[in-house]
This record gives C-alpha cells, structure tokens and sequence, in this order.
C-alpha cells in the first residue's frame, strides 16, 4: 500500500480521517459510490470540502494511486469528483488509479478552486508615523 506523504491525515479538529495507517490484512475496504443528500450536517460539508482541497492540492490533475486514502472518505466523492483513472476499476485494491473530475469538481466545490485572494490586514499599513508632531 502507497503511503501518500505529506497528505493530511485528518480534519484538523475532528475526528474525519483522510489517510488511514496501515493496510487491511483481509485486503482493501471497498470503494462504493455515496449518496450525498442536501441535509447533511455542515461539518460533513466541510470534511469533504477539505478532503476534496487536500487531493487537489497534492495530485492536482493527474492520476493517483488509491494507496492510503480513507475508503470512507474517497467514497463520499467516487463516482463525481474522483473518478477511475482506469478502464478496469478495482473499487477493492490499493493499487486503484483515481482522477479527479475537474470539471464536476469545480461545480461541487468552488470554494477549493477559488484563487486566493490578497486580504488587507494590518501588515499593510505602515507603522511609520511621523515623529514630528509628538512633542
């Protein structure tokens, strides 16, 4: 099993894992396709939202392998924004080659592909204030 350094293993604050520490030894859990209904509570939302973030930031849009990513969390995204990268899919190997579905990506996740954008703060306003009048 591929170890996908660098990657985050969970969301920050929670308990949603992304990657998961070592293989199966009765062999990979399998990938099925989830229905993501509208109802879902916001810090599901943004668990996918920031797993969605997280394999794009890391594979942008080349093939990856499944390796240690989270079953439960790709199967979230499988089947819309990831995608097999293969002709012959195996939902149940670590091996699996994935993709991301940049275009239904985008539509799902704007918030992901969105350029960051240069906030004023208070870094920005000079500290030099003249000395004159200070008297």
């Amino acid at each position: 099993m591929l170890k996908h350094r660098g990657f985050p293993g969970r969301l920050p604050g929670t308990d949603f894992q992304f990657t998961i520490r070592r293989a199966n030894k009765d062999g990979a859990t399998r990938l099925v396709a989830r229905e993501r209904y509208a109802d879902r509570k916001l810090v599901d939302r943004r668990a996918d939202s920031a797993f969605m973030a997280a394999l794009w930031d890391h594979f942008g849009e080349e093939p990856f392998e499944r390796g240690n990513l989270d079953a439960g969390r790709l199967s979230w995204l499988l089947g819309r924004e990831v995608i097999s990268a293969e002709p012959t899919f195996d939902p149940q190997s670590y091996d699996a080659l994935l993709r991301i579905d940049v275009k239904r990506a985008r539509a799902s996740f704007p918030e992901v592909f969105e350029q960051p954008t240069e906030e004023v703060g208070d870094d920005d306003w000079s500290d030099d204030w003249d000395d004159e009048d200070e008297d």
